[in-house]
């Protein structure tokens, strides 16, 4: 069980380093930043949710076309850069004092954070084989919630002394944090970045972008309805404790710490099971089937004047809803991975990541409304929607899996014409047909490549001569000038006689 705590050395390593000394400081930072806000900058709640929403609204906006930039210039470059950007942007909450720029550094910290986090992903790709992508992914989500629930205890500690030096230091843990993982990040091996595609004989750009991939756009939304499990602990739980069951509102803390314990135990022992599309199908409607158990348990919960029996059907739903939401979890990883072409996963991971930034702004007026006013037919409603939205995402992957395969045949047979010719050797006197893949792998290649004009050996010469199509040139064992031609007269004389006895 240990074991899988520790990730593998190498990259896998250092990805879930940086993680968890990255969400370790947004875990203090979370606690501690509507205090900081209200109490000692003088914001209004209003104000501060404004702000917060326009940051994240923002970073919805520019996540994408932060995505392909890492793409085009190289992930590990680019969210190193970015987590810069998030440090400088939390050490600027320190010296605010009115709304505005308020809103300037709540852009800049939710713009840089999400976007160097899709950064992040695109790295993971390059540098971990295709088969270990998920169970990587694993050990880094085991990483962020290890390092998310720290933060937060450190961030207890920081509301504990409720002073103004406190929440100075909470904010500055959060900025060295982004820096050290920063620093984490610039000592892996860089992925190199794949230039611009050349556009296609017609005018029009030959790279596809993730808005015109149908299927995962289609993924992409439904996945966003599946992901609302996620701020369904932290907002809807509180209230209906509190508001439609008998037990008290202190078992929200064992919930909590149920759900960041199990999935650092057995997050990777769970995602080991999913191998390829198939799998994830699966591992998606198994979880939602968990997660609409669990609604129905916290829909019971509210049907007893007993504490204990209350208390005992939360901690169960509890359980089954972390036990779903980690089998949701590596479903969704092996899609979003598995689905992203090759050389676009950082616009593919910012799309797919914008999902839990929708759920994130809309999950608490969507469950506030579905589960605190309506009660238990909305657990009811809620569960029954987790399990219709996998079923549909399931014919949606299939799609997805058949765009995918036949993408990668169409690039297989338009890079075959040149392999062959490459390899057959193109006309005498013509330039080769270079394959686009070996451009793409040498972008700085400044000489153009010539076929030699001259064999310079025998092989060569008599494959060139075999590929144009002129007659064979008879081979010499050295190379002697030719002989002057004969001239008729001596030709004849040479001539041996009709009759041998007639010179007789």
């Amino acid at each position: 069980m240990f074991k899988d705590l520790i990730p593998p050395p190498g990259p896998p390593r250092g990805l879930a380093l940086a993680q968890l000394v990255c969400r370790l400081g947004d875990g203090a930072y979370n606690i501690c930043a509507a205090l900081y806000f209200t109490r000692i900058v003088g914001l209004s709640p209003f104000q501060m949710s404004l702000g917060l929403t326009i940051g994240w609204s923002a970073a919805l906006v520019l996540s994408v076309p932060l995505g392909h930039l890492a793409d085009r210039v190289g992930p590990r470059g680019t969210a190193v850069t970015l987590f810069v950007c998030a440090a400088l942007s939390v050490a600027s909450f320190i010296f605010i004092t009115a709304f505005v720029p308020f809103i300037i550094a709540s852009c800049a910290y939710a713009v840089s954070q999400r976007g160097g986090s899709a950064a992040e992903q695109a790295l993971l790709a390059g540098l971990v084989p295709k088969d270990q992508v998920t169970r990587v992914r694993a050990f880094v989500q085991s990483s962020y919630n290890a390092g998310m629930t720290i933060g937060a205890g450190l961030g207890g500690l920081v509301l504990l002394f409720d002073r103004q030096g406190a929440y100075y230091a909470a904010f500055a843990l959060n900025g060295i944090a982004f820096l050290v993982a920063a620093y984490i990040l610039r000592r892996l091996p860089a992925v190199a970045p794949v230039p611009k595609a050349p556009p296609s004989p017609d005018g029009k750009p030959a790279g596809k972008s993730v808005f015109r991939d149908a299927p995962y756009v289609v993924i992409s939304v439904l996945n966003t309805v599946l992901l609302l499990y996620v701020p369904l602990i932290a907002v809807a739980l509180p209230l209906w404790i509190s508001e439609h069951t008998s037990a008290p509102v202190s078992l929200l803390s064992v919930m909590l710490m149920l759900n960041t314990v199990v999935v650092a135990l057995f997050q990777v022992r769970v995602s080991e099971g999913v191998k390829d599309l198939t799998s994830a199908i699966r591992f998606l409607l198994l979880g939602s089937f968990l997660l609409a158990a669990a609604c129905v348990a916290f829909a019971f919960s509210g049907t007893w004047d007993s504490a204990w029996t209350a208390g005992v059907l939360l901690v169960v739903a509890a359980g089954l809803m972390v036990v779903g939401e980690m089998m949701q979890a590596a479903g969704e990883w092996e899609v979003s991975f598995g689905l992203a072409p090759e050389g676009k996963t950082g616009q593919y991971q910012a799309f797919f990541g914008n999902g839990i930034t929708v759920a994130e702004m809309l999950g608490p007026l969507v469950l506030t409304g579905l589960v605190v006013y309506w009660g238990a037919p909305g657990w009811i409603l809620l569960g029954g929607l987790f399990v219709a939205v996998s079923a549909a995402m399931a014919p949606v992957i299939r799609w997805g899996g058949r765009v995918r395969d036949e993408n990668e045949r169409l690039e297989r047979e338009s890079l075959a014409p040149a392999v062959a010719v490459g390899a057959a050797g193109p006309p005498h006197g013509a330039e080769p047909l270079v394959p686009a893949a070996r451009l793409r792998s040498r972008p700085r290649l400044r000489t153009r490549l010539r076929w030699p004009s001259r064999p310079r050996t025998t092989v060569a010469r008599r494959w060139t001569t075999w590929c144009s199509g002129r007659p064979p040139r008879p081979h010499t064992a050295a190379r002697t000038p030719p002989a002057p031609p004969r001239s008729p007269t001596a030709e004849h004389d040479r001539r041996p006689p009709a009759n041998p006895g007639a010179r007789a």
